[in-house]
């Protein structure tokens, strides 16, 4: 009798706490739910055990790492940290699961590994000391990996790591580089490299395992170095040495495969008009090709042996990853601005459809076509259903730079437009997507460049009647961000506040202080060091304009960021506060952002509130 009372106290307990949790997401607002609703990655799967995956997951309100055994349907959590974990690689016989460890945020510390079915985590690179990644490859043999690190000390070194052995170093240079990939026999050993100094297009290098090298590929134009090579993978089949690669030859990214054998390059010159990345078939007989176009994707299958081109179908939007299954199925990672992301297959169905919160949906793009100072502009504008212009209008610039806004479900924009606000997201010169010389149009004159061209399409939403003067905020996160503080000072009547999220904000106190690969991208942007081209940094930097921004001006800023490091924000604030200009600042213990979902939360909500503050007439729709 009392354990059949116990059962039903807990019974009626249970549904309590299931009631109370149910009125409290009915009394969320939508905003909150997109960002608190469970969100899965594209599941990775082992080569030589396809059954196991592993992805990421924010199900316990920080993201981190699951493993998936697709043969029971049993998942379970890696990785359980304060500040989250998104780095980890699956082993090819899915015996393990390699994950990076390091300290709040920071990206520099070791890599670490755990069994599949779980266990304890046990150093997996002994002998090799704390860094930053720069790439990993596990070998098929269970034992073998080829570790990639950066250093402020020593640049860019390779090691070949086996069970039971001391690390070797295998490769070392100055300037940045990374491992690509190891061939499927373990005999051959991918790396994209920067020795020539340019820091935006690699040059590629096969070595052997003890470090000899194989073959080179360095793609010039007219003697100077202006196109890039990038690894795409290896053949998946013993003694095939064939390297898939992209390179930018006919003005955009596209596929080729490489005989570094022989020296034969076998361009697929597909007739396609945007970027194309691949990957292989698990047979090899095939490619898997992503074709990326206009802020849209889709996706197709390349049989080499027939050289012909297929569709494969998928709904208008955005495709952010795809991976081809043993069985020949395809599963893609979608979503639209107006529909949340999915995993799904080409058998049909969602693959990953965690329990819980569903993600409420926001309103479609449309796409806007400005004519700027070096050419067309493309934007995507979102606004709230129903409304007309002029709105409050917020210009959310991406970050990269080398990056670019699609038409892809994202929940910081869909806040806004929960606001009343209208938003406005523009791929400016430097973006992706839209050629290499697009890309590298920003080159010495950094930022001013991308400026220009926002300038042209807050023109544009303004002449139309969209965007009202007098409520423009101007937002980002990142390069986002440092776009955000060096327009509040180079267009400071064109704003009328701003809100940067983990910004540059001194040009030359971030580069003494960041992380050695952005050191050497910030090199090739600017064509030197803050010592050798002086006057293009401070042209550049958002401190040189401080005293002229007359906006309210909100920052926040990770403290343990290597990318946009504290130091250089404290001496921006400083510089507000000696003028007593309108600002906050919000300081949070992690690094380039957050993986801690109830944190995202509260920045968003600490903007938004901040905007409420310094604009009037702000409707807010929830």
């Amino acid at each position: 009798m009392t354990e059949s009372n116990g059962s039903d106290a807990r019974d009626r307990r249970d549904q309590h706490e299931q009631a109370v949790q149910a009125g409290q997401q009915e009394r969320m607002p939508d905003w909150e739910k997109r960002f608190r609703a469970p969100r899965v990655s594209l599941p990775d799967w082992a080569e030589d055990a396809p059954d196991r995956s592993l992805f990421v997951s924010n199900a316990t309100g920080t993201y981190e790492l699951y493993a998936w055994d697709r043969s029971t349907g049993e998942q379970r959590q890696v990785t359980d940290r304060p500040n989250g974990t998104t780095d980890g690689v699956l082993s090819p016989d899915g015996a393990w699961i390699w994950w990076f460890d390091d300290k709040d945020g920071d990206e520099f510390g070791v890599w670490r590994r755990q069994p599949f079915a779980g266990g304890a985590d046990e150093p997996a690179a002994e002998g090799l000391e704390a860094s930053y990644p720069a790439g990993l490859a596990l070998g098929r043999d269970g034992r073998t990996a080829v570790v990639g690190r950066s250093t402020d000390e020593d640049g860019t070194t390779i090691h070949l790591v086996r069970t039971g052995e001391e690390p070797v170093e295998i490769y070392r240079h100055r300037e940045s580089a990374g491992v690509g990939d190891l061939s499927h026999d373990g005999s051959l050993i991918a790396v994209e490299h920067t020795e020539h100094g340019d820091a935006m297009h690699s040059a590629l290098r096969v070595l052997r395992p003890d470090g000899s090298a194989v073959a080179d590929l360095d793609d010039t134009e007219g003697g100077t170095r202006e196109l890039g090579l990038e690894v795409l993978g290896f053949a998946p089949v013993d003694g095939d040495t064939r390297l898939l690669i992209g390179h930018q030859r006919r003005g955009r990214w596209e596929p080729l495969v490489w005989d570094v054998a022989t020296g034969e390059e076998a361009d697929l010159a597909l007739e396609l008009p945007g970027d194309v990345s691949a990957e292989w078939y698990p047979d090899g007989s095939g490619l898997l090709i992503a074709h990326s176009f206009e802020a849209r994707s889709e996706l197709f299958r390349y049989d080499l042996a027939g050289r012909a081109l297929t569709e494969i179908p998928t709904p208008p939007g955005t495709v952010s990853g795809a991976t081809a299954r043993p069985d020949g199925s395809v599963e893609y990672l979608w979503s639209s601005a107006a529909e949340p992301s999915a995993v799904r297959s080409t058998e049909g169905g969602v693959v990953l459809d965690p329990p819980g919160m569903k993600s409420p949906g926001s309103v479609p793009v449309e796409d806007v076509w400005v004519e700027g100072p070096g050419g067309r502009i493309h934007a995507l504008v979102q606004k709230p259903q129903g409304t007309t212009g002029p709105l409050p209008t917020v210009f959310d610039i991406h970050g990269g730079p080398t990056w670019h806004d699609s038409d892809s479900f994202a929940a910081g924009p869909a806040a806004w437009v929960d606001h009343g606000y209208a938003v406005i997201r523009v791929n400016y010169r430097g973006s992706t997507g839209y050629g290499r010389a697009w890309t590298d149009a920003l080159k010495h004159r950094v930022g001013l460049i991308e400026l220009e061209d926002i300038a042209a399409v807050r023109a544009w939403a303004v002449g139309s009647g969209l965007a009202d003067p007098d409520r423009l905020i101007l937002t980002g996160g990142s390069w986002g961000g440092y776009l955000t503080l060096l327009g509040l000072g180079v267009q400071p009547d064109a704003w009328t506040l701003g809100i940067a999220a983990v910004p540059v904000a001194d040009y030359v106190t971030a580069y003494h202080d960041e992380m050695e690969a952005l050191k050497a991208m910030d090199r090739t942007l600017l064509g030197g060091t803050p010592e050798e081209v002086p006057d293009r940094f401070e042209a550049s930097s958002p401190l040189t304009y401080v005293d002229r921004v007359k906006a309210p001006v909100y920052i926040s800023a990770g403290v343990n960021d290597p990318r946009c490091p504290i130091r250089q924000i404290e001496n921006y604030v400083k510089r507000l506060e000696a003028r007593g200009a309108v600002h906050e600042v919000y300081r949070y213990d992690a690094g380039h952002g957050s993986l801690v979902v109830d944190e995202r939360i509260k920045q968003v909500r600490l903007e938004l509130e901040f905007a409420e503050r310094h604009l009037r007439g702000v409707a807010d729709a929830q």
